[in-house]
């Protein structure tokens, strides 16, 4: 029963908009599962990983968790706040994304593919104080060394030993930020962030690829990514009834702070596998070896995993979390042949990656197989974190909103809102402005929305094909032509044509031991294949490989270079 008092305060409340502290709320940082797991199961292995001295290196959440801690202290000790990171799926890259946000930091991990201009204009443009780098690329910094030669370096040399001759920079202010806490009272995590101070502060810039122009930041929440990473513990499964998730990093962890999944598998307390680089042979190993039961990897990962000569079918379900570019229909069949079942997801940079997701119906069991695989190769619904997924009408002006019809036929563009949509881009209020015009997030991917609510891409809208009054879509050629029994992939730009206007070109990379020429390419698909006439290439060009970004996207940008006559090399 309510007091005099309390009644009193609560009129008083009405007046002067004053409330009551909240008891029942806290800030969300995904920072917190890490201590959190190491306290529930701080035996529970947290890493597996081959080091760049070829040693296997197995480290459990108590572990990680305070190596996690000694960076954080190390750098609010010498007062970093925005910190690079340039490094392959390693230890240390897993362990800095929760020591920097613990510090109170911001990290900006960069593609160790790009140019060392484009690195250094990126840790320029997020103003970084201090950057964590891998030992084996040191190289590709020399043009931040020079721009920024007072910024401090920290180098990881990636090896089994944690103190020692064997150790680096890296290990050692780890060692210094544990000493740093014991010597100012040891008060471990608690004085630490891993609960953020404000929910809609930035814990990480993710920069896109620039393909076309300058890199741009994409401002990433602790709110936001929390989140995104419970989303993505449901949709991908990563909380099995028995067992833990064992989670292998073929994703690479600097695209879009590896969808989340840094924060998601740490939540249930399962195994990161960390991964130097790709190795097809080596990732079959793993599976087979070490029983692993989820990984994030786009198309044309999943189709050379498909097609490599270890691959055979695996005895328990791995779950396979499939973005990026599109995928076919065809790939989801041979993936499900081999027990990689397939979850298809679709997002952006600036949707902490996955937003998407194409649910598997059991309705479906009772379908034909083509037309289930086709089904399952639709980007689908929004996710549960997030609001449902739109297409609007583009032949409108900028700012207006209007959704496309749900008939599966008319294009439209693909826009979002809700919790998971980031907060715009760092020091470029124009571009954020543009990003979300009319109230959504424009995504510049063009879909169709089916009867069901499912939504398909078809393209960017610079990929459409416009030949003869025909909209062509590349991805919707592409996934044809790879059903082509000797196709391994396939890449569509267009070409001029006197008289259609535009007409596809197709560039190919035929399976191993097989081999096929663009005329024979274009017989079959004029007499065998199902591609409408309108759609059959008008040149086919087989190359040793097809340029991609380093998410596994064919750049089509350097296809039609190509076209163009540019040099390949």
């Amino acid at each position: 029963m309510s007091t005099a008092k309390s009644r009193l305060s609560g009129l008083l409340g009405h007046f002067t908009g004053s409330k009551e502290p909240r008891v029942n709320h806290h800030t969300l940082s995904p920072t917190f599962f890490l201590p959190r797991a190491a306290a529930i199961e701080p035996d529970a292995e947290a890493i597996y990983h081959v080091t760049a001295n070829n040693k296997v290196l197995r480290r459990n959440y108590l572990e990680t968790a305070d190596r996690a801690r000694g960076l954080a202290y190390y750098l609010k000790k010498h007062g970093f706040k925005r910190v690079g990171i340039l490094c392959p799926n390693t230890p240390a890259f897993l362990e800095s994304i929760f020591g920097i946000a613990a510090a109170g930091g911001v990290n900006v991990a960069v593609n160790y593919r790009l140019k060392e201009d484009d690195i250094a204009y990126i840790f320029n443009h997020a103003d970084v104080d201090v950057v964590i780098v891998d030992q084996e690329f040191m190289p590709i910094m020399q043009a931040f060394k020079r721009e920024k030669p007072n910024v401090p370096i920290i180098v990881d040399t990636d090896t089994d030993a944690t103190e020692g001759e064997l150790t680096g920079p890296f290990d050692n202010a780890v060692l210094e930020g544990l000493q740093y806490d014991s010597t100012t009272g040891g008060h471990g995590w608690d004085a630490l962030e891993s609960q953020a101070a404000d929910e809609e502060d930035i814990i990480a810039i993710a920069y896109t690829s620039g393909t076309t122009s300058k890199p741009k930041g994409v401002e990433f929440t602790h709110r936001g990514c929390y989140l995104a990473a419970m989303g993505n513990v449901i949709e991908s499964g990563l909380n099995p009834k028995t067992g833990r998730a064992r989670y292998l990093w073929t994703l690479p962890m600097f695209h879009a702070m590896g969808w989340t999944f840094p924060w998601a598998v740490t939540s249930v307390r399962g195994t990161h596998y960390c991964l130097r680089k790709i190795d097809y042979p080596t990732i079959w190993k793993l599976l087979k070896e070490e029983h692993i039961t989820h990984f994030n990897a786009a198309p044309t990962v999943n189709t050379l995993l498909c097609n490599a000569q270890e691959a055979e079918k695996l005895p328990n379900p791995v779950q396979v979390t499939v973005a990026a570019s599109p995928p076919t229909a065809h790939l989801f069949e041979q993936m499900t042949n081999l027990n990689l079942h397939p979850v298809h997801v679709y997002g952006l940079t600036e949707t902490y990656g996955p937003i998407t997701k194409g649910y598997y119906l059991p309705a479906w069991d009772h379908i034909p197989l083509s037309e289930k695989y086709q089904k399952m190769a639709r980007q689908g619904h929004g996710f549960i974190t997030s609001l449902p997924a739109r297409v609007i009408k583009t032949e409108v002006p900028e700012g207006t909103i209007i959704d496309v019809e749900r008939n599966g036929k008319e294009i439209g563009e693909i826009a979002f809102v809700g919790n998971i949509c980031a907060r715009g881009y760092y020091k470029d209020p124009e571009a954020t402005r543009k990003l979300f015009a009319g109230g959504v997030l424009h995504s510049g991917d063009l879909a169709v929305w089916h009867p069901d609510g499912a939504v398909q891409i078809l393209d960017r809208a610079k990929d459409i094909i416009i030949s003869g009054g025909e909209n062509i879509s590349s991805v919707a050629l592409e996934s044809m032509l790879v059903t082509h029994p000797d196709i391994l992939e396939a890449g569509v730009v267009a070409v001029a044509d006197s008289h259609w206007g535009e007409r596809p070109k197709a560039f190919i990379t035929v399976k191993q031991g097989k081999h096929l020429e663009g005329k024979d390419v274009i017989d079959w698909a004029r007499n065998v294949s199902e591609i409408s006439k309108f759609m059959i290439p008008r040149e086919v060009e087989v190359v040793p490989e097809l340029p991609k970004t380093s998410t596994g996207k064919i750049r089509k940008n350097i296809l039609r270079d190509w076209v163009k006559g540019a040099n390949r090399d």
